[in-house]
Order: structure tokens, then C-alpha cells, then sequence
């Protein structure tokens, strides 16, 4: 296509005024942490606002949306609550960003690691020089590697299992 080409392709297409095409997305950072076979997808939102629709749901500063749930639905156990907040708690930004969280796979303490070491590698990319060493100090990124291990052949089902050998 020549410039020309798209020039009136564009011009075609874009019935709108500029005034109705501006819409103003709000900013995040984005990050993906693992543990065990559980991925959580973090996005922190840096808005002036005080609350901020995502997916149909009202979220305010401070507040975690996991999953389409807030968080005190999605880790309902204190010590999962204290431990899902100690990226914030460390960086000391407790109420500075409107958190959304997609977690995949895995069980309740793999997608609550997940998400630790998600939240602390988007903190990374908010301030990387005040808040890097302080998370690294207290080994959120680090990626725990450690994996279920899988089956071996010529065992009886499971991966540590033996056979069971005849008596005669």
C-alpha cells in the first residue's frame, strides 16, 4: 500500500471526532510470576481515582480483584491475608495502587506464591532502584523452581513407587 492508500483508508474508516476517540486507559504495570504448575498475572493501577471498575466489579485503592473476587474471598485465611500483603507492606505502598489479578492453575499456596512473586516483580517495574533491592532482600524474585516429579517408568504408577517384588 502506498502512503497515499492508507492516508484514505484511514480517513474512511475514522467517522468519529477526535474528542469522541480519546478515551483515556488508565496506566499499570504488568507482571507474571510462577510457583509450582500455579501462573498469576498482576496489574497495578495508577489512577488519581479513588475506585475503578474492572470486569463489572467496583475496586477501590488498596483493594485486590482476584479473579473476579475481591481478595478476602479468594484467600479467606489470615495468614493468607498477612502473607498475599507483604510485597506492599515491605515497599511500604499499601494503599497506593487498584490491584487485578488473574491466577491460573495449581493449588491455594501455589497461586498465593504466584501472586507474591508477580506483585513484587510489578513493584520492580514501578521504582526499580528503591524497591528491587528491599523485595530481593526478602526473596519474592526469586522464582521457586521446585516442581512436582514425574513418573518414572517401570514403577507402579507413581513417580517414587516400586514394584512390588514376588517372595518366591
Amino acid at each position: 500500500m502506498t502512503e497515499e492508500t492508507k492516508q484514505t483508508v484511514k480517513a474512511e474508516k475514522g467517522t468519529k471526532t477526535d474528542k469522541e476517540q480519546k478515551v483515556v486507559a488508565p496506566t499499570y504495570y504488568e507482571a507474571v510470576g510462577r510457583r509450582k504448575s500455579a501462573t498469576a498475572r498482576v496489574r497495578l493501577y495508577v489512577t488519581k481515582q479513588e475506585s475503578m471498575t474492572i470486569g463489572g466489579k467496583e475496586v477501590t485503592k488498596g483493594n485486590f480483584l482476584i479473579n473476579g473476587r475481591l481478595s478476602t474471598e479468594y484467600f479467606p485465611s489470615e495468614i493468607m491475608k498477612k502473607m498475599f500483603m507483604e510485597p506492599f507492606r515491605t515497599t511500604n505502598t499499601m494503599n497506593r495502587f487498584i490491584v487485578s489479578v488473574k491466577i491460573v492453575g495449581g493449588g491455594p499456596h501455589g497461586q498465593l506464591e504466584a501472586f507474591i512473586h508477580s506483585a513484587s516483580r510489578a513493584l520492580v517495574k514501578v521504582d526499580t532502584e528503591k524497591f528491587r533491592p528491599i523485595l530481593k532482600k526478602r526473596g519474592f524474585l526469586t522464582r521457586d523452581s521446585r516442581i512436582r516429579q514425574r513418573r518414572q517408568p517401570n514403577t507402579g504408577g507413581k513417580a517414587r513407587r516400586q514394584k512390588q517384588s514376588p517372595k518366591r
